[in-house]
């Protein structure tokens, strides 16, 4: 098997101006310093959060503020990479996770309070920038037709060795029989976020990305994309959990995150709820 490509760091610094996403975890200051109930000032409780919840979460974050006077920080990444920095001591008071198996693990071993609940279904979209060559159907038979016409040299994922969208996005290149094929020309996000960033770059045909972040302003002024089956892949059942150190601003918008109001943000970037099909 033809081994991944690296990310080239050429397509990182063009790409960076796409989405103005940093290439780990970006973080949006939503914090002042406010005291805890034990009188020690501290900052706002880190949030932190899947990438493909940049837009999403940000507009919810918005209005549990303009509706609460409450702060939160959200810190944008890979959910396999959080999970590691939660095993190392990382401060997060909130982990907003991709794929609900690493809340179930970090539960397992201590470091959450409870299983915490889903709050979203994630889907991904097959994306293409104006002018690629490839057309964006979610069915793939334009990059299954590209791929065999040599006319596709590069092709962008999130890293599934720790990115649930980038897995999800191999699980569904395996069902439609097109792994093999695009493995050489693979360019790996190190999360979904910066996975976006290169299928949109212009210097790749194109990609595998949340249908989140598809719906962004900024994705769909430059490019097109087509939802790729459900039953493709593994649900990208999406979980969230307090972390053990949780405070009660975080304990609010974990609440906050179950309201009508953020429900339907969420429902507006593509998210399905978790107890609707």
């Amino acid at each position: 098997m033809t081994a991944r490509s690296a990310t080239p760091q050429a397509y990182a610094r063009r790409a960076l101006l796409i989405l103005g996403l940093g290439a780990g975890a970006a973080v949006v200051a939503l914090a002042i310093r406010r005291p805890r109930a034990n009188g020690h000032p501290t900052d706002a409780p880190v949030v932190a959060a899947a990438s493909d919840l940049n837009f999403a979460l940000t507009e919810v974050a918005a209005a549990f503020t303009a509706d609460t006077g409450q702060e939160v920080t959200l810190s944008f990444g890979s959910t396999g990479n959080f999970a590691a920095q939660i095993r190392q001591g990382a401060p997060f008071e909130l982990f907003m996770a991709a794929d609900q198996r690493f809340i179930a693990d970090l539960n397992r071993e201590g470091f959450t309070r409870d299983a915490g609940d889903l709050y979203a279904e994630g889907r991904i979209v097959l994306i293409a920038p104006h002018g690629s060559v490839l057309r964006a159907d979610g069915m793939m038979d334009d990059l299954a037709a590209q791929l065999k016409a040599g006319r596709i040299t590069r092709f962008a994922i999130a890293n599934p060795e720790h990115a649930p969208y980038g897995l999800r996005a191999e699980e569904a290149l395996r069902h439609r029989g097109l792994w093999d094929q695009v493995q050489p020309h693979l360019v790996l996000g190190e999360n979904v976020s910066q996975a976006a960033q290169f299928a949109l770059s212009g210097d790749a045909e194109g990609g595998i990305i949340a249908c989140s972040l598809a719906l962004g302003p900024e994705a769909q002024s430059q490019g097109q994309f087509a939802l790729i089956p459900r039953d493709w892949h593994e649900p990208l059942l999406q979980r969230m959990a307090l972390l053990r150190n949780a405070g009660p601003v975080a304990e609010a918008f974990y609440a906050y995150m179950k309201t009508p109001k953020a429900r339907e943000i969420m429902k507006k970037f593509g998210f399905a709820p978790p107890d609707e099909d």
